[in-house]
């Protein structure tokens, strides 16, 4: 038996997507528009973040390559046989499937797509997540073709938000927002942080299957730290439990069809102490005023050098750990990053309307000081033509969540 080295499968029908096939459109259009500025042939993506973004589809990879092909005329995902018709389901375009009975069937697939008689003179790659192992395998069937970065243009055009992105975030948001408020009720001395985080993301997962019932869902998670757990925003959470006088740290993050939302927060079990509440309380004040600071027109460096100026002031600047902000979209904790709309002192971007920015100060005071933790407070902020709307409801501070 003859068994093929790829092949196309239509099992079911499609499956409602995240977004409009109008949206999608507009995304292929804006694209081809910087395909033809740079003279691009073809853009081979390889990262789940930018082939979720223009097709719908978000692979699971367990170490085979996945892939959309970019044309002027065509666009196909190409995706392993493990998935069968799956992918085809959740993208709006057409879908090539490779097998594992050879080696490099999926460079065979990249073929199939576009054709052996026009090869391809300018192609297009993800330098920033490419491997140098698939780098060479595609150039060793490219052999006359040349390669270029097509990362910072894809980069770019995710950074501005469509309407119906905008939507799921303002979605997202909410829905982090009932996951905070689900794991207050459930905070008590002596529960452990795993058991406090899960009641928070169940509760979030139903709410999105509520809300977008014809979605997969995966990748919702919660990080709620305690005690020397909260010097690291991205400490997983542990057994530990929590114990009175505790400086918590809750953290929600939804995720629908990809899109990331996130709310943070700092907490105290049952009291704070005069130096807890004094860091705490700066951290809310450069939040506070980081919160004024957005809005469009804005470099993103002026807004982290002047909250550096307040950090100073307040004597706590040397306890500053990351920057001050970043921007959402199609994005996880083991995919994507927008790195140029995050609010740091080596960015000059200028903000603009329908971009999507979090204000997240965080400082950390080492065990042994006084006051001793990780302080982190995290908004959603939409940038609107003459300013931008915190879509982050939960409140912070010591007033509210001394619990």
């Amino acid at each position: 038996m003859e068994r093929p080295d790829f092949f196309k499968l239509k099992n079911g029908k499609k499956s409602k997507l995240p977004f409009s096939e109008k949206e999608y459109q507009k995304r292929l259009t804006k694209i081809r528009e910087v395909m033809s500025d740079k003279n691009i042939d073809m853009i081979i993506l390889t990262s789940m973040h930018n082939i979720a973004y223009y097709t719908g589809f978000i692979y699971c990879s367990f170490g085979r390559p996945y892939g959309c092909i970019i044309t002027e005329n065509k666009i196909s995902t190409i995706s392993a046989n493990i998935d069968a018709s799956q992918p085809w389901r959740r993208s709006h375009c057409d879908n090539v499937i490779y097998t594992d009975w050879k080696k490099d069937n999926f460079l065979k697939a990249i073929v199939s797509i576009i054709g052996r008689n026009d090869p391809p003179k300018n192609i297009g790659i993800e330098n920033d997540h490419i491997t140098l192992d698939m780098r060479e395998k595609i150039g060793s069937i490219f052999t006359f073709s040349f390669f270029s970065d097509i990362s910072k243009e894809l980069m770019k055009l995710r950074m501005i938000k469509s309407h119906e992105e905008i939507e799921i975030i303002r979605n997202g948001a909410r829905i982090a927002d009932i996951g905070g408020y689900e794991i207050i009720k459930n905070i008590k001395e002596g529960a452990t942080e795993i058991e406090i985080a899960i009641t928070g993301r169940d509760k979030m997962e139903i709410e999105i299957a509520k809300t977008y019932p014809d979605a997969e869902y995966m990748d919702t998670w919660v990080w709620f730290q305690s005690g020397i757990n909260t010097d690291g925003a991205h400490n997983p959470k542990t057994n530990r439990r929590l114990i009175k006088g505790d400086i918590l740290s809750l953290n929600t993050f939804p995720m629908i069809s990809g899109y990331y939302t996130a709310l943070e927060r700092t907490l105290f079990l049952d009291s704070v102490d005069d130096a807890s509440l004094k860091a705490w309380e700066a951290n809310v004040k450069v939040h506070k005023r980081g919160l004024e600071l957005i809005k469009p027109g804005v470099k993103c460096s002026d807004v982290c050098n002047e909250l550096n100026e307040l950090f100073a002031e307040l004597g706590y600047l040397q306890y500053r750990t990351f920057g001050y902000g970043h921007s959402f979209g199609v994005l996880s904790h083991f995919y994507g990053r927008e790195s140029g709309l995050e609010l740091r002192e080596d960015n000059n971007t200028i903000l603009k309307e329908n971009m999507v920015v979090s204000m997240e100060p965080m400082i950390l005071i080492p065990e042994g000081k006084s006051g001793s933790g990780g302080y982190r407070e995290h908004d959603i902020l939409v940038i609107s033509k003459n300013g931008a709307e915190n879509i982050t409801k939960f409140p912070f501070g010591p007033d509210h969540n001394i619990i």
